[in-house]
């Protein structure tokens, strides 16, 4: 079992384990409870009534968040010879093409956040599936990474767009501020979050879909969240 902090035990005091907040109220309160001296981050954690093992209850998608937070992400895009200029006045911050390839599977240069590409490029990419996909980093229809119209994809990447999937558990965990942001922005962007992941409820999932939200600081307790 994990040992906590002094200071941890002493604000988790402050959160009452049996009543459940809403969603407002979990926000003040889990700013509140982040004492630590860096500026943390507010996590929210979906508790979802799936069968994580079946192929046919994934729970994936994408969200802009109104309120974007954190460091500039790198973005490269990996698109044909013809796409090269436009993906970099785009706003792409490296660019691979057909003529890259062969070199990136040799030597990897993993020091980037996202990838998207142009459709023609995914049969090329393919092989890069097994290094690219363990980092999460795999171009995909499902998360909106591979697309024709470059600059939309790469500015919706900048105003914080953001991916999210349950875990093997059907768990789904998403970063929706920080500590500074205001109460409102960080509402804004659970709202945005919740609805995002309601509509994404697989149909072949029966039963209770939302079953437990908890809120949280980096360093902090968790709150839970009404589930409306």
């Amino acid at each position: 079992m994990a040992k906590h902090s002094k200071r941890f035990k002493e604000v988790k005091k402050a959160v009452d384990k049996l009543k459940i907040f809403t969603a407002a109220e979990a926000i003040e309160l889990v700013k509140q409870t982040s004492t630590a001296k860096f500026d943390e981050t507010l996590e929210v954690h979906f508790r979802l009534g799936i069968n994580a093992s079946k192929g046919d209850q994934q729970v994936r998608g994408t969200v802009i968040l109104p309120h974007s937070f954190g460091a500039t992400k790198k973005v490269v895009a990996f698109v044909t010879e013809d796409k090269a200029k436009e993906a970099k006045e785009a706003g792409a911050d490296v660019v691979y093409t057909e003529s890259d390839i062969a070199d990136f599977q040799k030597n990897p240069k993993m020091d980037f956040d996202i990838a998207i590409a142009v459709p023609d490029m995914m049969k090329v990419i393919a092989p890069l599936a097994r290094i690219l996909g363990p980092k999460g980093l795999m171009p995909s229809p499902k998360n909106e990474t591979v697309s024709t119209n470059l600059k939309k994809t790469l500015d919706e990447v900048r105003k914080g767009k953001v991916a999210f999937k349950n875990d093997t558990t059907s768990n789904v965990h998403v970063s929706i501020g920080k500590k500074s942001m205001t109460t409102e922005q960080i509402l804004e962007n659970f709202k945005a979050i919740f609805d995002a992941i309601a509509k994404a409820k697989p149909e072949t999932s029966k039963g209770i879909y939302l079953k437990n939200i908890v809120m949280a600081a980096t360093m902090g307790p968790g709150v839970k969240v009404e589930l409306k």
